[in-house]
């Protein structure tokens, strides 16, 4: 649920689209035997089919495809009769697993300041299809002035996710013609892999409507779009000139009931690459495989006997290029099962490959291949000394990176400033450390990156951050918020231990923490254990300590601007460790600080931040409320209650707390009478930082000194009423008897100082 915002019009956009990507194969039997392979102008392959029993159906109902003959040429429709939802199909690629369709665009109107003329809103779930949309081949589109654009969604492993842009423009001369799509007019950003649905909203001001009445939200194919005025200008001009069918929009596809089967193992009997000449491939998008026929063969892996050799020779005698060669040039062809085998003529020899055969040569002859050696010396000569120059070339970029990314200036302060604790890796160390950034050693992948396990050479195992792009004007800063985070140097903080930066977009290097995030902890899957509530109190404390003393205890003011239970780390012993926030505040954002593009975890978005656009440390006071929250209640920022219906935490909490209801959202394992004064003392505390004005919230500092007094408070009434369990322990050191030398001495003066604390 996002939070609500109080402008001249907030408009929630469902938009959500089954998704697909492009080409159409080619080759002998794409479809099962007496069954259509076209529709229309449309190739439909296997697993793909029109009608029944020509689709792989049972796999997942969405193979089927209905050939709609209303229309000349007729269209293939995607058609979801549950949901009464119709989608053209552009067309359908076995060999990338893509599929391309056309997508619906959603819009407002306006003829007033606050006056609806039209609008329309697109919206479908792809959860339970064997469709995702495409990351890299489609952009979140925003068309219009002054206009916020938010995309948010669910992956497939139930996390959420949001990002957007801001368009905005003076007036329609501020504005020209395939100009890019940056924010003047129009804006776009890029998506998440892995995604079921999504979500958009549209923020605008409504004052422009003079001179642009509509504005537009749409995820479309990358370059598909190119900015004009006229889309600013006309009522709906955008739908009626170049969006009359929909938008193309492109997806990934897969067969989505497991992955390849191991190497050497017994294929499983639903498996899918059922061709004798066929191999399986892992989805690179959400979970799944693909099938794809052996090295010589073409044709449907997805069918019997579908993937059949290719005849080399055949296609030479019709003068086409198999892969760029000629088979056998000079020489005799024969084709063999996936492959071919040159025979020499009389007079010629093989040259040891299958290409082709040269001619014996004569006296005359070897004159011309002399000359013909010399110039090859020569060329070989020119070839190495063009190396030798791409290596010169290539080190001068690396010494041209290095000074753009602040190299020299770093060495400089850790001369001057005596900073020791910089490891400054080369990206050829960093490649080792990651075996050439190796899928397996992936930890992570975020909107600012991914997060790669790594070894130095001293067997100091590093999480090293590949950011996926880093904003120019950062660059300069970017030494400086080294240096900064590098003397961080709190029990509770992921460490930076270095940095690479002879690379286009520089690496950031932090120490490993072995252990699983909070969230998995508190939500995972695998297990659900006990969690006391002492040991709740601890994380938050400690996480609470690591956020005031990167609010305040720094020599400058660094904001998290993402904090969640998925930023916080556990390491052996289950004490906490905050990370993330280097790569999401790479620069501290003061009050006048304007946040163009939005990218955030829905459930964790301050509301104030969300409309005001700016970043101050009570952003960071609000989120930690959400994860003070999960701590009590064990339940997701976005939950699903047992309706089946998704519910925003912060919302649920407090409105049965308000009602007094506590004890039905709090995690019945910690439910105790003996403790319900600190449950109900921390419920107040995370309802005071969960304030809609950011002014009213605590500080972090003053939530960390009540984390404190609540968890003596805690051991007091542990002690009191269970002496034997005081030094009671969760995988790591003993939590202490509490003490005089803690601070209060007794349980009445705890709980007074918290109801003046809370009171203030």
């Amino acid at each position: 649920m996002l939070p609500s915002m109080e402008e001249p019009l907030a408009l929630l956009v469902l938009i959500t689209f089954v998704v697909t990507v492009s080409g159409s194969s080619s080759g002998p039997a794409i479809s099962k035997p007496g069954c259509p392979d076209k529709c229309g102008n449309v190739s439909i392959p296997y697993p793909f089919g029109i009608g029944d029993g020509c689709a792989a159906s049972s796999r997942n109902p969405f193979f089927t495809v209905s050939c709609n003959n209303s229309f000349q040429p007729p269209r293939p429709m995607f058609i979801d009769k549950s949901n009464s939802i119709v989608v053209e199909v552009i067309d359908i690629s076995l060999e990338h697993g893509e599929v391309r369709v056309y997508g619906d665009v959603s819009y407002y109107c306006f003829t007033s300041n606050t006056t609806i003329s039209d609008n329309y809103t697109a919206g479908f779930n792809m959860e339970g299809t064997p469709f995702i949309p495409s990351a890299t081949r489609n952009r979140f589109t925003v068309i219009g002035c002054n206009t916020l654009g938010l995309i948010g969604g669910t992956h497939s492993n139930s996390d959420l996710y949001i990002a957007g842009c801001y368009s905005y423009c003076q007036g329609i001369n501020s504005t020209s013609d395939g100009a890019p799509c940056i924010g003047m007019g129009c804006c776009e950003t890029t998506i998440s892999p892995n995604l079921n649905d999504f979500a958009a909203l549209l923020i605008n001001r409504s004052s422009v409507w003079s001179f642009n009445p509509c504005f537009y939200a749409m995820l479309v194919e990358v370059g598909w779009y190119s900015f004009r005025r006229q889309d600013l200008v006309g009522h709906l001009g955008f739908i009626k000139d170049r969006a009359t069918r929909g938008v193309p929009i492109v997806g990934d596809w897969a067969i989505r009931n497991g992955p390849c089967p191991n190497h050497g193992a017994e294929s499983p009997k639903d498996y899918a690459c059922v061709s004798t000449n066929s191999y399986c491939v892992n989805a690179s998008n959400g979970p799944g495989y693909l099938c794809n026929c052996s090295k010589g063969y073409e044709g449907n892996p997805y069918l019997p006997e579908g993937c059949q050799d290719i005849n080399e020779c055949e296609l030479r005698k019709q003068n086409i290029k198999y892969k760029g060669l000629y088979p056998c040039e000079n020489g005799r062809c024969r084709n063999t099962q996936g492959g071919y085998i040159c025979k020499c003529r009389i007079g010629t020899r093989s040259d040891g490959t299958n290409t082709g055969c040269r001619p014996v040569l004569g006296q005359g002859e070897q004159v011309a291949v002399g000359v013909c050696a010399s110039v090859v010396v020569v060329i070989s000569l020119a070839c190495l000394l063009i190396m030798k120059l791409q290596r010169r070339k290539h080190s001068k970029e690396k010494d041209e990176y290095f000074k753009q990314n602040g190299g020299l200036k770093l060495y400089d302060e850790m001369r001057s400033r005596q900073v020791d604790t910089i490891y400054i890796l080369t990206e050829k160390e960093i490649k080792k450390a990651t075996n050439n950034f190796s899928e397996d050693r992936v930890l992570g992948c975020g909107g600012h990156g991914m997060v790669y396990r790594g070894t130095l050479d001293d067997n100091k195992e590093v999480a090293i951050k590949k950011s996926k792009v880093i904003d120019e004007d950062c660059r300069e800063e970017f030494v400086n918020e080294i240096i900064i985070l590098s003397q961080i140097n709190h029990r509770n903080i992921v460490r930076l231990l270095g940095c690479c930066l002879e690379i286009d977009l520089p690496m950031l290097v932090y120490e490993f923490i072995s252990n699983s995030t909070l969230s998995e902890f508190l939500h995972g899957n695998d297990s659900r254990s006990l969690i006391p509530l002492d040991l709740r109190l601890r994380i938050a404390t400690q996480s609470a300590e690591a956020l005031a003393y990167i609010h305040s205890s720094t020599s400058r003011t660094i904001l998290h601007g993402d904090v969640k239970s998925l930023n916080i780390l556990l390491d052996d012993e289950y004490n906490a460790k905050v990370s993330d926030f280097g790569a999401s505040a790479l620069k501290s954002m003061d009050k006048n600080d304007f946040i163009m593009l939005i990218q955030g975890t829905l459930g964790y978005i301050d509301p104030e931040s969300f409309v005001s656009h700016h970043l101050t440390d009570k952003s960071d006071v609000y989120s930690f409320g959400v994860v003070l929250l999960e701590l009590m209640a064990r339940k997701k920022a976005i939950y699903t209650d047992t309706s089946n219906e998704k519910k925003s935490l912060s919302h649920t909490f407090m409105l049965m707390f308000h009602q007094n209801k506590l004890q039905d959202m709090l995690d019945i394992e910690i439910v105790d009478d003996k403790v319900m004064v600190v449950l109900e003392k921390l419920a107040e505390l995370a309802i005071h930082c969960l304030n809609p004005e950011g002014d009213a919230r605590p500080t972090m500092k003053e939530v960390a000194e009540r984390l404190q007094i609540l968890r003596r408070l805690h051991m007091q009434l542990v002690t009191k009423t269970h002496p034997i369990q005081a030094h009671c322990s969760y995988g790591g050191p003993s939590v202490p008897v509490p003490s005089e030398e803690m601070g209060y001495q007794s349980m009445e003066t705890a709980k007074l100082v918290l109801d003046v604390d809370l009171a203030r």
